[in-house]
């Protein structure tokens, strides 16, 4: 193989690897409190933050804002990601990455289980990685004690 072509391969692996990073940023800003301070540093200015059920939020004020909320509904949670597919093609990606994880509402203490697919899209700025699009399909969301058994998804709080 020509040196060209190493450094193509080595490239793309460590924007696969720059990519990892940032989900698991991502998944340490939000299992710390959701922090809307921090929340906006992974984000390009015009990112997406999307979800049906849990809204959406365009560019860093909007993202910030929903965090906001979320750091008042959620007092606990832990981000378990797995699986990741990414792609890269120049200065943009995507990736494809399963959730798992308990959380715990402030409303009622009630805790649960949720289990979602984020679909992501990535672009490089000034050498980083940011998220252009984070979009979130909810698959799970049961109380802990009731298991997943007799229903798949409860209504949020």
């Amino acid at each position: 193989m020509d040196l060209e072509g190493i450094e193509r391969r080595l490239t793309r692996l460590e924007d696969i690897e720059a990519i990892k990073q940032l989900k698991a940023r991502y998944c340490e800003i939000c299992d710390d409190d959701h922090n809307p301070e921090r929340i906006t540093s992974v984000f390009a200015e015009d990112g997406v933050w999307e979800s049906k059920e849990f809204g959406t939020g365009r560019g860093h004020a909007e993202v910030r804002k929903l965090f906001q909320g979320f750091q008042k509904m959620i007092e606990f949670s832990q981000h378990n990601v797995m699986n990741p597919i990414i792609e890269v093609h120049g200065d943009r990606a995507t990736g494809e990455w399963y959730f798992m994880g308990p959380f715990k509402f402030r409303q009622g203490q009630e805790a649960r289980w949720i289990a979602l697919q984020y679909k992501d899209e990535y672009v490089k700025l000034n050498g980083q990685w940011k998220y252009k699009h984070l979009r979130i399909n909810l698959r799970l969301s049961v109380p802990y004690d009731q298991g997943w058994a007799k229903q798949q998804i409860a209504a949020l709080k």
